[in-house]
């Protein structure tokens, strides 16, 4: 089934300057990118963002991660594309990524892992809602 989802290039991809890598990965897998900017969180947007792991121990790091530079947040298209940007991506830890996944290939820490993606349709459309307005949506979706 068409899904829509969220993926972030990570700050740590962006200053490795493998923001048109990755995204060729994601367009070589099969999955349509319709939306996309380079855009700078605050700590305040991030860490309304992440709120679901303010109680995490990790929260802290994250969020000053997040802020750390640009990152660029896509609106990505496809079949089942949730599972399938997901496994794209590979594992949350980059040394247990399978090979040829975007963090295996690009991550560098736990954290410093390149990529965010949705892991919901229900999540997807409230973080597709966190960085793209309905005007900016209605043009491309």
């Amino acid at each position: 089934m068409k899904q829509f989802t969220l993926g972030i290039i990570k700050p740590d991809a962006v200053k490795q300057n493998v923001i048109g890598e990755i995204i060729k990965m994601i367009e070589e897998s099969g999955i349509k990118v319709k939306a996309l900017k380079l855009t700078k969180l605050t700590r305040e947007t991030a860490s309304e963002f992440y709120l679901v792991h303010r109680d995490r121990t990790f929260f802290d790091s994250l969020v000053e991660f997040m802020i750390s530079g640009p990152i660029v947040p896509m609106v990505l298209e496809g079949e089942n594309v949730i599972e399938k940007y997901r496994k794209l991506m590979g594992a949350t830890d980059h040394t247990k990524a399978d090979k040829g996944t975007i963090r295996e290939k690009f991550g560098t820490a736990m954290e410093k892992n390149a990529v965010h993606g949705s892991d919901s349709p229900e999540n997807a459309e409230i973080e597709i809602g966190f960085f793209f307005t309905k005007e900016e949506l209605i043009k491309v979706l």
